[in-house]
């Protein structure tokens, strides 16, 4: 008998999904999550069984921060089940966007439809598999989901004994979620290969790993919502207010190996004389300092030079150094718009002035895709900005869903045009 390939696997739970996305509707689907979210719960021990194995195979291959956000217990357990059910209880879709009738009788409407089938490749952390399947099953659209190799016991029971058996309970094919079953990475770069079954994949993980996959995808016709590189900035301006910017520096830097939390500080010349107490806040929360040249020159011994080639680098990224930030001295706002907008990712940025119109100059001055004044970067977040959870945070530069995504994205436009036959060009 015939060895079946990975491509052959992965393009026949492709292919199902493909069949399954048609009978997929929105009462249905709510249904359907809110039974997930009681079979998580009733599955807990399967999932906690699945998990530990998954965890012990991991440890001493795996750095801590990646092993925490694998492992998973009670509470983390019932944290996923309720994201499921938030997601559920959400307000579907808005399918009609506009309509309007043109001079010659004909009735036209905008509307939103589902894609199709969706791929999904994120890190080795399991919670992340209900929460993209969730939102793509809530778009309407089915799902070929591709974790990293560590957590792929705990995820194929999440598919197995929670996602598919709520799907069928619910009158839903159960194949509408599809799972790469290999641990190897080739099964990424296979998700990212077929145009025709997947038009779209969601890629979540490290820098380096997401953006070679979005370069595959690419040279392949696959289109890709990419969550590669984050890192936060805050560019505490001349006309800053004391309190306000130690406050903010320190509410930005409450977790650090997140991609919306501080990564780049930008302080104005004119506000160097805050530097001391950033610093102070820096070295409480025991992170290392890297800056620019002119940043040594004005905190001195307490920075170390930056040793990365681009000044918005994500320290996140790096499980050894995550423990980092990166400190410049700007010349004034323009030069801090320059460097926000030029060597950083564009995930997020903000500003704390009292100078209202320096303020509006920098909020209409940076592209990335949330820009605050006097609000930390750690709200770019879908389920803090949108109220529903993310797939993921994209940052291109193109038309199209930018910032976190959500399953109000995730669609694609249709014009239904309705006429008596008259009509004639």
């Amino acid at each position: 008998m015939a060895t079946v390939t990975l491509r052959e696997e992965v393009e026949g739970e492709a292919l199902a999904a493909n069949r399954a996305a048609a009978a997929l509707t929105d009462d249905a689907v709510a249904s359907a999550l809110t039974l997930a979210a009681a079979l998580v719960r009733e599955r807990r021990p399967e999932i906690l069984s699945a998990n530990q194995a998954d965890v012990e195979a991991a440890t001493g291959r795996l750095d801590k921060g990646m092993l925490d956000r694998l492992r998973l217990d009670d509470a983390r357990v019932d944290g996923i089940a309720e994201q499921v059910a938030a997601v559920g209880a959400i307000e579907p879709l808005e399918r009609e966007i506009a309509s309007w009738t043109l001079p010659n009788g004909l009735q036209v409407s905008e509307r939103r439809i589902p894609i199709g089938t969706v791929g999904a490749n994120f890190e080795a952390r399991p919670n992340v598999a209900l929460d993209v399947a969730g939102q793509l099953l809530k778009s309407l659209n089915s799902a070929v989901l591709r974790t990293g190799g560590a957590a792929l016991r705990t995820v194929t029971v999440l598919v197995d004994d929670v996602l598919r058996p709520a799907l069928d309970q619910a009158g839903l094919p159960p194949e509408a979620v599809g799972l790469v079953r290999s641990p190897d990475r080739e099964g990424a770069r296979v998700l990212v290969s077929m145009p025709e079954r997947i038009p779209l994949v969601i890629l979540r993980g490290s820098g380096p790993t997401t953006a070679e996959l979005a370069r595959l995808a690419a040279e392949n016709g696959v289109r890709t919502l990419a969550h590669a590189e984050g890192g936060g900035v805050l560019y505490v301006h001349a006309q800053a207010d004391r309190d306000r910017a130690l406050a903010m520096t320190e509410a930005a830097l409450d977790r650090l190996g997140v991609c919306n939390r501080l990564n780049l500080a930008l302080v104005d010349r004119d506000a160097a004389g805050l530097l001391p107490e950033l610093l102070g806040i820096f070295r409480d929360k025991g992170l290392e300092v890297r800056g620019t040249e002119r940043a040594i020159a004005s905190a001195g011994d307490g920075v170390l030079p930056h040793d990365r080639e681009r000044l918005g680098y994500e320290w996140a990224n790096e499980p050894e150094r995550v423990a980092t930030v990166t400190l410049d001295v700007v010349d004034d706002l323009d030069d801090a718009l320059r460097i926000a907008n030029e060597e950083t990712s564009g995930l997020a940025a903000g500003i704390v002035t009292e100078d209202i119109d320096a303020a509006n100059r920098f909020l209409d001055g940076y592209r990335g895709t949330a820009a605050y004044w006097h609000a930390t970067t750690r709200f770019t977040d879908g389920f803090e900005l949108t109220g529903a959870p993310e797939t993921g945070i994209n940052v291109d530069h193109v038309p199209g869903p930018r910032g976190p995504v959500t399953y109000r994205d995730l669609w694609l436009r249709q014009y239904r045009v309705v006429g008596d036959g008259t009509q004639m060009r």
